[in-house]
């Protein structure tokens, strides 16, 4: 893609990309034009662009991994149709993950590594997640979206826990060979911690009243990107509220073996999910 013309073409033969992914609008395809030919040509852009083929040297592997995983899905939502999928070198100018009913965009610079000369304008402790390990989860809690049913009105910190833990649950399945500490983007050392003082975690969000809170400020401590959580522990790893989201919702699957991932995605109502999960941790 050397010059705007090129650019034209390259939109015209890619619809649902432009319209999608790039916003292409009528009476903007100029400008767009034009901004795409100045990326393609760029020489950090193509610095960047090597550096991906070679953190995904093996593009048939990735294809291969995206249909296994669409098998999955289709297999417990029949409704679902894989969308067409596209990798894309964005140079962090858009979002890492694009996944609609129509088309899917996996911007495979982001995932690059530690290796790489640029990286995602992100603090270490979500880098972690950006290698080429963690594109498959970071996709498949994407994909949960489009099941995980949420009340609009329900803003407690509950409510937060249960919906990532149902999105990391519906990532566990879709990828049954990928560990917890590749789901959540936890080190090796944080997920004993977490595992060994489960009670303890719980405990906390017990006795300090946390699972009604509606204060954003609080939802961010506990469930949010965060380094750590040192009002629990100075070692307890941010998002924690997810991860216990996702040990209640793992009570609650073995406790209703009857129950469907398709209607567990649809439970709107985290308190029921709690209560019916029957999680009380214990000290071993």
């Amino acid at each position: 893609m050397k010059t705007p013309a090129d650019a034209q073409q390259f939109m015209a033969a890619n619809p649902a990309f432009s319209r999608y992914y790039l916003q292409r609008q009528p009476g903007s395809e100029q400008q767009l034009a034009t901004s795409l030919t100045q990326l393609a040509t760029n020489d950090a852009l193509q610095q960047l662009g090597n550096e991906t083929r070679a953190a995904f040297p093996d593009s048939a592997a990735l294809k291969r991994d995206l249909g296994e995983m669409f098998r999955r899905v289709h297999h417990y939502f029949p409704d679902f149709n894989a969308p067409p999928a596209a990798t894309y070198v964005s140079g962090f100018l858009s979002k890492d993950i694009y996944v609609n009913d129509s088309l899917l965009v996996l911007s495979l610079d982001w995932f690059m590594g530690p290796k790489a000369s640029k990286r995602p304008d992100l603090p270490q402790y979500m880098l972690r997640r950006y290698t080429p390990a963690g594109l498959m989860p970071l996709l498949a809690q994407n994909v949960s979206s489009k099941y995980n049913k949420h009340e609009l009105t329900a803003n407690t910190m509950l409510d937060a826990m249960v919906h990532s833990g149902k999105a990391l649950y519906f990532a566990s399945l879709m990828l049954p060979c990928t560990p917890d500490s590749l789901l959540m983007g936890y080190t090796s050392r944080e997920m004993v911690g977490l595992e060994a003082n489960e009670p303890r975690v719980w405990g906390h969000f017990l006795e300090k009243n946390l699972l009604y809170s509606t204060t954003p400020f609080l939802l961010q401590k506990y469930v949010g990107e965060r380094p750590n959580v040192p009002e629990i522990d100075k070692t307890c790893p941010g998002r924690v509220g997810q991860w216990v989201g996702l040990q209640i919702v793992r009570k609650y699957v073995a406790t209703h073996p009857d129950v469907s991932l398709a209607r567990l995605m649809a439970e709107k109502n985290a308190q029921r999910i709690l209560n019916e999960s029957h999680y009380r941790p214990k000290n071993q």
